[in-house]
């Protein structure tokens, strides 16, 4: 039997670092429940701003929520209004008022070199009825224009709604996921169509890493 491990959670502490940035003794559970409740929120919230990653940070009286969108105009909204709407929603309904929220929108440089953008674009693509293996194959040659090393692509389910499920996978450039310098990104995402539910998965190689990488760093 194949073993498959996230190839994230496989290289923390090697060369990622955490999306959470705080420390508890006594209230672990709950910060973490917040953090799962905030993030399923902002991702339901802003599907249109194709959001990469969700930092967040806490101190003892405050809460930053560093948002990278590939869209930051759909979740900011005219003057700002909309950013300040979801700040008070967050505090009245995941932190009860105790927590003083503050949001940062950062825009992702390449969003082509995103997993979670691109595993995005491709949900809404396929929701579009657009035949998978077109695709695929507009979504590699995207990814390896904009500097990625390699990138490999899977889609399971009815794909172009035929009667019996199966799984395709493309391919270009190394993936190379049992090396653990390697910066691998990856996604899994389901697209939603009227013959069921299509699995996604990206993984998107940029090459080799030496030292650490802290998305609050970027």
């Amino acid at each position: 039997m194949g073993h498959k491990v996230h190839p994230k959670i496989h290289r923390t502490q090697v060369i990622y670092t955490w999306d959470s940035r705080w420390f508890s003794a006594k209230n672990y559970a709950v910060y973490a429940e917040q953090d799962v409740r905030i993030r399923e929120f902002l991702i339901k919230k802003f599907k249109d701003a194709h959001i990469d990653t969700i930092g967040i940070e806490r101190s003892p009286k405050n809460l930053t929520v560093t948002i990278f969108a590939a869209k930051p105009g759909v979740i900011i909204g005219r003057g700002g209004a909309g950013l300040e709407d979801v700040r008070k929603e967050i505090e009245r309904k995941f932190l009860k008022m105790s927590t003083k929220v503050k949001l940062n929108i950062q825009e992702v440089r390449s969003p082509a070199l995103s997993a979670q953008v691109v595993a995005q674009t491709m949900v809404a693509e396929i929701e579009r009825r657009i035949p998978f293996r077109r695709v695929m194959k507009q979504s590699i040659e995207r990814v390896m224009k904009a500097g990625a090393k390699g990138v490999k692509l899977s889609m399971g389910g009815r794909l172009n709604g035929a009667e019996i499920a199966r799984r395709e996978k493309m391919s270009a450039g190394s993936v190379p996921l049992i090396t653990l310098r390697s910066d691998v990104e990856y996604a899994a995402l389901p697209a939603y169509t009227i013959y069921g539910k299509i699995g996604i998965k990206v993984w998107i190689y940029h090459g080799e890493i030496f030292g650490r990488k802290d998305i609050f760093a970027k």
